[in-house]
């Protein structure tokens, strides 16, 4: 029998740890299905879904679900077994990546896969330290809470082998876009702690970062940052970890990994992904080189993953990248990210709210702001319009330091339409906010 909303919602809050929250936790939606870029609720009601990066080709594709059974009616087995899928799958997931990066551990989710790579930093380099950016969050394994500000500055703060660089926001940090050589100023603050570190007798195993932070508030990082950070990073003697766990897989565009926006002379050491190469599937991977993997397998420890890599899981992966290139999703992150945040920034010129638009591909931020010469960040306004939007059956949330950040990593299949109207119904909002003369951050950070 199935549940009425009340019902769902008094079991779950009975059953389920509370700090597991729900999206709009004061009147939840009760989603029953999804297709594509919608989700629909138990009435039928549709939403417009900008946030599921997780459902990447878009919900329910059916290629994703075909592949699916047909490899669960054949066989799903431990993956310690020799079996053509996994192989075939490292080999298409190669052919995205420099050739330096060549050797693939799977896994289940983006937690495991940062944890290992943090394992294979730490074994090659055989040192401990790690250099984080400010309000990163790369999982939540106690491992990788410890090199998450967002989660160890709420919880029991900092381990002395963590160490935090500025956050390299060119809207908002202290080098901004407008100042001669950002990137390179950025990177000079991260050398900085590399030398604090090494004056107090350490060193550093890894610089770790998401290729584009997304709770740090949907940054793009300045041109030539990366470049310079793994070159000090490795002349310290340690290596350069990318997360691409929410950004991988073409969401930007012109290029399948978002780490390739800083150029072709750049290349992490280990690459992390997870999120979207399942489609809604538990799938997650570490690729990294040769000799740091050799480093890991001469430890004289096995490492084996039960689930990571089995058959199914890799003829999901390997649907989701056909998908991906027969649909040319890339292609639609071009066209549609282009037009979206473009008409997202002609909003700005309307209404003094909108302090920065910015992004590249499906990957869009816009940042609230109560006054655009101080960047005082607009955090309420921020949720009215996150719960106004709901009412429009949108689906968006917030990130950023202060959660003044809307943020639209939608289905890669999102649709210049979708875009649109998402616009539109923001205009109406912002217009109305005006008209009545609303004072929602009055008393706000």
């Amino acid at each position: 029998m199935e549940l009425t909303k009340e019902n769902t919602l008094a079991l779950r809050n009975k059953l389920i740890g509370q700090s597991v929250r729900l999206f709009y936790s004061d009147s939840p939606v009760k989603i029953t299905r999804a297709r594509g870029q919608y989700l629909f609720d138990e009435n039928g009601t549709e939403y417009l879904d900008c946030i599921s990066n997780v459902q990447h080709v878009g919900h329910c594709h059916p290629s994703i679900t075909e592949a699916a059974a047909r490899q669960m009616d054949l066989l799903n087995t431990n993956t310690r077994f020799l079996h053509d899928n996994i192989i075939t799958y490292a080999e298409r997931l190669a052919a995205t990546l420099p050739a330096k990066l060549s050797v693939f551990y799977f896994v289940n989710s983006g937690s495991e896969a940062n944890d290992l790579a943090l394992r294979l930093a730490q074994q090659y380099t055989q040192q401990e330290d790690v250099i984080v950016l400010d309000h990163a969050y790369h999982g939540h394994l106690m491992s990788l809470i410890d090199i998450s500000p967002y989660k160890f500055r709420k919880l029991t703060g900092q381990k002395e082998w963590v160490h935090v660089a500025p956050l390299p926001d060119t809207y908002r940090g202290v080098y901004r876009a407008d100042q001669s050589n950002p990137g390179k100023a950025y990177a000079d603050a991260v050398k900085d702690v590399i030398d604090q570190v090494q004056s107090k007798g350490r060193k550093i195993a890894a610089f770790f970062a998401e290729s584009l932070p997304s709770v740090g508030g949907q940054i793009i990082f300045p041109e030539g940052y990366s470049v310079k950070v793994a070159e000090y990073v490795h002349s310290a003697g340690g290596i350069f970890v990318a997360d691409e766990v929410q950004t991988g897989f073409g969401r930007v565009g012109t290029h399948f990994w978002a780490f390739q926006l800083q150029g072709e002379n750049f290349c992490p050491d280990i690459v992390t992904m997870g999120k979207p190469m399942g489609n809604g599937h538990p799938l997650a991977c570490v690729v990294t080189t040769a000799e740091i993997a050799g480093a890991f397998t001469a430890n004289g420890v096995e490492y084996f993953n039960t689930f990571g890599g089995n058959p199914v899981s890799c003829a999901i992966g390997l649907a989701v990248l056909d998908v991906i290139e027969k649909e040319d999703l890339r292609g639609n992150a071009i066209k549609v990210g282009a037009m979206f945040k473009h008409l997202l920034q002609q909003l700005s010129s309307k209404y003094e709210l909108i302090g920065d638009v910015r992004g590249v591909g499906l990957f869009i931020g816009l940042e609230l702001v109560t006054d655009r010469e101080l960047k005082t960040p607009a955090t309420h306004t921020a949720a009215y319009i996150v719960k106004r939007l709901k009412e429009d059956h949108i689906v968006v949330s917030t990130d950023g330091p202060w959660d003044n950040v809307l943020k639209f990593k939608p289905p890669m299949c999102f649709s210049m339409d979708n875009a649109k109207r998402v616009t539109q119904c923001i205009d109406n909002i912002l217009a109305d906010i005006k008209t009545k003369n609303l004072e929602l951050d009055r008393d706000d950070v």
